[in-house]
């Protein structure tokens, strides 16, 4: 992997300032920052970067009364539930499994909201971090957490915006809008299905809004033997006259490749832009593989260039990672590690001769990376 000139944390739990979270004073117990992470990335009016920082704030005592406890959001407040320890498997350190139901039901061991942090232009210094502005749960169909944004910036004094929206009732994508980036109007639920990693492209593809969308599910067909291709979670393309109304686009979009295992299960990672590489023009999309390993995996970032006029097809890419872990970024907070191996990038910014490419590094902090445009070569 190439070294990058700038390429370190620029958001850490140390920074959030729990008096001002969405849940403060809403329940008895003691919280703590899990984890800032997974940032979506925009352009403000005023030059400036903004940076949409999941915030995952959690129990700081989960298991107490012979019960394993999590954050609820309920009729504008918030709550705690309790269920029986013998009932939960708590292998994960991000949620647990409930067992006795007959098929897999989860619970989370944090609820996530969303905190707008304005950056300099370059994105490694923060400007103001806007709690008047943060966007929390607001309905049963987010009772558990709003998680990941990723932010399209698609003209003047436009902006989209998907978020995951986790309940029991479903595991949805949400989707917001707004005309300055920091001020945001809640649009409403526009996939129904488990979906995590729902981007619009910036910009329309023969008059229509694009998106990539990562369904889920426990059950995948098999390619023939000897296939180019590996099932299992894909990214998948959807098209709207209206970015609220979306039709799954005929063409698959990018698959894991049977050749390695390190993109065993890929998803989608920076919202597509629009960028010239070596002389072709296509949408540039960042994506992740995941690797098996252990509980979690190893998650990479790599890179597809997509034809401008049909981004069902590839016409450029690598095997090799764009980004990898970096276990040197988070040394500082090793204290603070729960889960090793993971790098998720969920931004980019068209910065001249390089990109500006926001990730979450460990689930635990934002990381700011500077590529170069000459890293993405195509042969």
């Amino acid at each position: 992997m190439t070294p990058f000139p700038f390429d370190r944390l620029v958001f850490t739990p140390f920074m959030v300032d729990l008096d001002r979270s969405p849940l403060a004073g809403h329940f008895g117990a003691e919280t703590y920052v899990l984890g800032t992470f997974n940032p979506g990335m925009t352009v403000l009016p005023n030059g400036n970067i903004l940076l949409m920082v999941r915030v995952a704030e959690a129990l700081r005592q989960p298991v107490h009364d012979g019960r394993v406890h999590a954050i609820r959001w309920h009729d504008g407040g918030y709550v705690l539930d309790g269920w029986p320890l013998e009932l939960a498997d708590t292998a994960d350190p991000r949620k647990f499994t409930l067992h006795g139901g007959g098929w897999r039901v989860m619970a989370l061991t944090s609820l996530s909201w969303l905190l707008p942090v304005e950056m300099s232009p370059d994105g490694l210094d923060v400007v103001a971090i806007h709690y008047d502005k943060a966007i929390a749960p607001q309905g049963t169909h987010q009772c558990y957490g709003i998680e990941d944004a990723r932010i399209s910036r698609m003209g003047e004094g436009a902006y989209l915006m998907t978020t995951c929206s986790v309940s029991p009732e479903r595991h949805s994508t949400t989707l917001y809008s707004s005309a300055d980036g920091l001020d945001w109007t809640f649009e409403g639920i526009v996939l129904d299905h488990q979906n995590k990693d729902m981007l619009i492209f910036e910009g329309l593809v023969r008059g229509e809004y694009w998106a990539q969308t990562r369904p889920l599910g426990d059950l995948y067909f098999a390619y023939p033997p000897g296939s180019e291709w590996r099932s299992g979670p894909s990214i998948n393309l959807a098209r709207s006259p209206d970015a609220l109304h979306w039709k799954p686009h005929i063409k698959p979009g990018i698959r894991p490749h049977a050749g390695t295992a390190a993109t065993a299960r890929i998803g989608g990672g920076a919202p597509p832009i629009l960028t010239e590489l070596g002389g072709r023009k296509g949408w540039l999309s960042l994506w992740h593989g995941v690797e098996p390993k252990e509980i979690v995996g190893i998650y990479r970032t790599y890179w597809s260039l997509l034809d401008a006029e049909d981004p069902s097809e590839v016409i450029a890419g690598s095997h090799v990672p764009l980004l990898e872990p970096d276990a040197e970024l988070t040394r500082p907070l090793e204290d603070l590690l729960y889960l090793r191996d993971v790098v998720f990038t969920t931004g980019i910014v068209d910065a001249g001769d390089r990109f500006i490419v926001a990730s979450g590094e460990a689930d635990l902090a934002c990381r700011v990376t500077h590529v170069p445009k000459e890293v993405f070569r195509l042969s």
